[in-house]
């Protein structure tokens, strides 16, 4: 069965999207850490970052760099943290989280955001990916 992100790609979930290429995606994380936070994955259905093949976690994470970025350019904060850890999805994801602190790379404490915040935040990220 896909996973949700496989949903997500493939268009039958609706997400907050920041960039994609043929092989790779970039949204929104709806449940974020801070304002920003973000999800990169492949979109070939791999469960763990390590079960990847070395051209595709070097992709995945040349792609993360620019997402970051970008990201870094929208959002203040003191930088850009990036995260894997992959329990609750079975599908590689990188978490790129700007922080404030700590506390935001902890994954305890979250921030709420309206529908129209998170569309327009998408947008403002992925209208910097162009200065990258």
């Amino acid at each position: 069965m896909a996973s949700i992100f496989t949903k997500i790609v493939n268009g039958e979930i609706p997400s907050y999207k920041i960039a994609e290429n043929d092989e790779f995606y970039a949204f929104l994380d709806i449940n974020p850490n801070s304002k920003g936070h973000t999800l990169c994955i492949p979109k070939k259905e791999v469960d763990k970052i390590f079960d990847l093949d070395i051209e595709t976690y070097d992709g995945l994470m040349s792609f993360c760099y620019k997402v970051a970025k970008a990201l870094e350019l929208t959002v203040e904060c003191e930088r850009i943290g990036m995260s894997v850890i992959g329990l609750e999805v079975p599908h590689v994801h990188v978490h790129l989280i700007p922080l404030h602190s700590m506390e935001d790379a902890r994954f305890t404490s979250k921030v709420s955001m309206t529908p129209e915040s998170f569309k327009e935040l998408a947008e403002a990220i992925a209208s910097n990916l162009s200065d990258i």
